[in-house]
């Protein structure tokens, strides 16, 4: 019988150091052939094209912005960008279709305050924005401008005021959707001002401006892609600004903040989201190429002419970004009352 001689190799040290070393490369071994496919998901990405979720109607601004940064991203990324506009529900459709996609890369967002920040404080949603998905960067840092059609009687914020100050006031706001940057603005300046103004909901940027400027709207709170054409065309007139600073396509347009409402400010913003638990590795290199797009002085030029700013970030800042401004307008909409219609 061998177990004898089997147990005494186990008593000899060289022999107990060569089975530990055996045992290490076995397990090692083993080790990397659980990691493997996720390594090689990594490595192998991207290997298809690229979803690129817009939660608005196309033509309006964050269809703008993603149209603009596909041809310089699909370029670094190395795929084709196909940009898919869901809208509805204030850009809701768009990112629970992101929440449930799978987490490899392949599907983004770019979502807006709405979407990302507000939402939550406005429905009862399966899913938190801020914690069920992984920034990525954020993309543009804007002003909205007030604006009206250029046959109003409205030649001022004096006048806009005045007029929305009346009871039952018909001078009504549009936006491109509850919880949207524009509405948001609105409202700030109805708790502000004392305003009786109402604000009319639309499935995104474009199809309310398409009223402005048919006459069915009175005034949106507008981003400055859907209304700086018009303005330059004569056919709108801008009242006021709602940043901290004039934009820089609008510079004769006053802020609401110094026109008597010292510290207002409401800035809109966009940013870049993919699934929860996509990989770190992913995540890396799509932040990569997002803020080497953003700094594209090509790409920068043709966001600026439209008053956008450029915000390449880290995911890192960019996730306490999200959190910061969804505490913010939470707190606004618990204290204005404002409900999802």
């Amino acid at each position: 019988m061998n177990w004898p001689k089997l147990q005494d190799s186990f008593n000899s040290p060289a022999s107990t150091m060569a089975l530990v070393r055996r045992v290490l490369a076995f397990g090692c071994v083993a080790l990397g052939m659980v990691a493997a496919p996720a390594s090689a998901q990594t490595d192998n990405f991207p290997n298809q094209p690229i979803r690129l979720l817009i939660g608005f109607a196309p033509g309006g601004s964050s269809d703008t912005v993603a149209r603009i940064m596909a041809p310089k991203l699909g370029e670094l990324i190395k795929q084709n960008i196909v940009i898919d506009n869901k809208p509805g529900a204030g850009g809701n459709i768009a990112t629970d279709l992101l929440i449930k996609a799978p987490p490899d890369g392949h599907t983004i967002m770019l979502g807006t305050v709405g979407s990302i920040a507000v939402n939550q404080h406005l429905n009862k949603l399966s899913y938190n924005p801020i914690t069920d998905m992984a920034p990525l960067s954020m993309a543009v840092i804007f002003s909205n401008v007030l604006v009206v059609n250029a046959a109003s009687d409205v030649r001022n914020f004096e006048d806009y005021l005045k007029q929305a100050r009346v009871e039952n006031s018909r001078l009504s706001f549009g936006s491109s959707g509850i919880g949207s940057g524009g509405h948001l603005a609105g409202e700030l300046l109805k708790t502000a001002a004392g305003l009786n103004n109402q604000h009319v909901a639309y499935r995104g940027g474009a199809p309310a401006m398409n009223d402005l400027l048919g006459g069915v709207l009175p005034s949106i709170f507008s981003s400055p892609t859907d209304a700086v054409q018009h303005i330059q065309t004569g056919k709108l007139r801008a009242i006021a600004s709602t940043g901290n600073k004039r934009l820089e396509a609008l510079p004769n347009v006053p802020t609401i903040a110094e026109s008597g409402y010292p510290g207002f400010e409401a800035v809109n913003w966009y940013g870049f989201a993919a699934p929860l638990r996509t990989p770190p590795e992913i995540v890396k290199k799509w932040n990569a190429a997002l803020v080497t797009t953003l700094k594209d002085p090509s790409v920068v030029a043709q966001l600026r002419k439209l008053g956008l700013e450029p915000a390449p970030s880290t995911p890192e800042d960019a996730a306490k970004y999200y959190r910061t401004e969804s505490d913010k307008w939470g707190a606004l909409i618990r204290k204005a009352k404002i409900k999802a219609e």
